[in-house]
């Protein structure tokens, strides 16, 4: 049996890692600073509609705290703006075969990217032979050290994963084993034959993120989204980049949960960019979601303001540590007039 080492054990991560756990998969959590330090001392709290339960896994800081065997494998579930720098830590670490050293993680162990946006997997293929996409359907919360609440039922999630190019898909037993792994802790999980239409689905569905971030509760923000994500269309269109319909989208993720209140967790808490904001932590994923629509855009020589001004705004926001809702619905829309 294969040991997963989650590599960034906050919301998504420590989803995945404690619900592998559960099932008796062997597991390693990957975390740092406060985070790290209540792993160590009180263990995994997972939270959901129907459990409330503490795992003393085993947890680390980085690779000189363990040794790497050829049947472990990676899972990649930081922000794809620290992704680069926990990349560069593992690429090179020794691989171990019956104690003897045999190459590189980079060169020899698997790495499943279970990130927002699509940039984490070109980014991956910089230093790990093997790169596999996760789209991820999961609404978890990591505010608190330790503590990872999952705010769905009966099942935790819903998860698209394929190998990195679509064309190395067959016959490929990491990626059965995996998908036989998850689909027992408690994840629907699909084998599509493009994971990476999957993810710019998601990614258009991800433009709304820094919205719910930057006005939270003060004022409705949903109508000012739809030209966003019209505007990310038109580029991802342009640029010849397939994704999957809204139609398919929406019937993957209502198949297999339902959101349902979690006993003693506020009924209101934000998606990964909330989150962020939130916790303070000076960084924000947007530069990866609506900054690819501008990058993409940039490529072709067209433009994407809504989304170059959406972003440049969350950048001001992390920098100057605002919380959720510091702007009303009122004030953003006039910002984005100012383009």
């Amino acid at each position: 049996m294969p040991r997963y080492l989650i590599l960034g054990a906050g919301a998504v991560g420590g989803a995945l890692g404690g619900r592998l756990a559960l099932v008796g998969r062997e597991t390693v959590l990957v975390a740092r600073g406060d985070h790290l330090a209540a792993l160590r001392d009180r263990g995994l709290r997972l939270r959901t509609p129907d459990e409330d339960v503490i795992q003393s896994l085993p947890v680390i800081s980085g690779p000189h705290e363990l040794k790497l065997n050829v049947d472990d494998i990676l899972i990649l579930a930081t922000k794809t703006q620290q992704a680069n720098e926990a990349l560069v830590t593992w690429t090179d670490v020794p691989v171990h075969q019956n104690a003897r050293p045999v190459g590189t993680a980079g060169e020899r162990l698997p790495i499943f990217i279970a990130l927002n946006g699509v940039a984490a997997e070109a980014i991956a293929h910089r230093y790990f032979r093997r790169v596999y996409g996760v789209c991820v359907w999961m609404p978890v919360v990591h505010l608190i050290p330790g503590e990872v609440i999952i705010r769905s039922t009966p099942r935790s999630g819903t998860l698209h994963i394929g190998r990195v190019p679509a064309s190395a898909n067959d016959h490929d037993q990491t990626l059965q084993q995996v998908a036989t792994d998850l689909l027992t802790a408690n994840f629907d999980v699909s084998l599509p034959d493009d994971v990476m239409a999957w993810k710019y689905r998601k990614l258009i569905s991800n433009i709304g993120n820094v919205f719910q971030a930057l006005v939270a509760n003060n004022g409705d923000w949903r109508p000012l989204v739809d030209d966003a994500e019209a505007e990310a269309r038109r580029v991802l269109d342009a640029a010849g980049i397939s994704y999957i319909s809204e139609a398919e989208e929406t019937a993957a993720r209502a198949a297999g949960f339902t959101m349902k209140p979690v006993p003693g967790v506020p009924q209101f808490l934000g998606g990964s960019t909330w989150q962020s904001l939130h916790r303070g932590t000076g960084n924000i994923e947007t530069d990866y979601l609506n900054g690819e629509i501008v990058m993409i855009a940039h490529r072709l020589g067209i433009g994407a303001p809504i989304n170059q001004r959406l972003a440049i705004l969350a950048r001001q926001a992390a920098a100057t540590g605002a919380k959720p809702g510091d702007l009303s619905a009122g004030q953003l829309a006039d910002l984005l007039q100012q383009q």
